[in-house]
């Protein structure tokens, strides 16, 4: 039996597995590859466990690696926007830094905190 066989009807190519011929698919390409960090790794664990539906259809597409540096690009830009405000409305500047320095970084655990609980909340398991 040959090892590659190709198929007019459906124009697709079939591979020799043991004793089936399976069809020869790919994935379409990603256009360009853009950097997936924490953000975007959280989301796909959310999508692949809670949204498996959308995860299949995004990932089928070729559209998953986009969707997640889009999720990673706007989570990073949300939490340092909330971090910056937050510090603004509390009061959090760089005088307290220079002269109470652990209260500082007690200050800005809790707001990087709570923005990361918005961020979490708003884009990543939404």
């Amino acid at each position: 039996m040959e090892k590659y066989i190709y198929n007019e009807q459906n124009g697709l190519w079939y591979e020799l597995q043991g004793d089936y011929y399976i069809p020869c698919l790919e994935l379409p390409a990603e256009k360009e590859e853009r950097h997936i960090g924490v953000w975007g790794q959280r989301h796909l664990r959310y999508i692949r466990e809670h949204k498996r539906v959308f995860y299949t259809n995004l990932l089928t597409s070729g559209k998953l690696q986009s969707h997640l540096a889009d999720i990673e690009e706007q989570a990073e830009n949300m939490y340092n926007r909330l971090i910056e405000e937050m510090a603004e409305r509390q009061g959090v500047t760089e005088t307290l830094k220079a002269e109470q320095p652990m209260e500082w970084i007690g200050l800005m655990n809790n707001i990087q905190a709570c923005a990361r609980e918005v961020v979490n909340n708003e884009l990543i398991y939404a």
